[in-house]
């Protein structure tokens, strides 16, 4: 199951595809039939990736990709709406372990809801990519880096407030 690029925004429901990045916040699609985009600002916005996201456990905390796994295994999901004895019943059996006192029913709802959005992508069934090792993860942040000084040194036109490499000509 391949989770990467999937995002819960906070105040927002459904879920949603990661498409880009721009100096004020991310770009996302949701993943609904509306296939609707959005602008999320990242200073007001929480965004939340799935291949992140934990549930809290007796001993551990437990993945929520895990999670999936054992619901795509179970061979019956209850309706989201269902009480919460039937709900607890149904997480005991997918994410044994999980701590009772606080997962609630709430939380238990929207792993539902988010397990029926993305159980028909083909996502669902693709291999998760490896993670990115320490190195990898170095040379990106370095590469990022460097770009970003490189624009910064970039001269400015006065004219139009863009970087440009060339200079103005001079009044003959």
């Amino acid at each position: 199951m391949n989770l990467r690029g999937l995002v819960s925004v906070s105040g927002k429901p459904g879920l949603y595809k990661l498409l880009a990045q721009n100096k004020s916040g991310f770009v996302l699609e949701s993943l609904d039939a509306q296939k609707l985009k959005l602008v999320v600002n990242m200073s007001t916005a929480k965004l939340a990736s799935l291949e992140d996201i934990t549930v809290f456990g007796d001993d551990e905390d437990l993945r929520l990709m895990d999670i999936f796994e054992n619901m795509k295994n179970a061979p019956s999901i209850p309706d989201a709406k269902e009480d919460g004895k039937k709900l607890r019943d149904f997480f005991r059996e997918v994410a044994p372990g999980h701590d009772e006192e606080r997962v609630y029913a709430s939380d238990m709802k929207k792993i539902i809801n988010w397990f029926n959005i993305i159980k028909e992508l083909p996502l669902f069934t693709e291999e998760a990519p490896e993670p990115l090792d320490a190195a990898t993860q170095a040379e990106n942040a370095k590469r990022h880096e460097q770009a970003a000084v490189e624009e910064r040194a970039k001269p400015v036109s006065k004219a139009t407030g863009k970087g440009s490499t060339r200079l103005p000509r001079k009044a003959s």
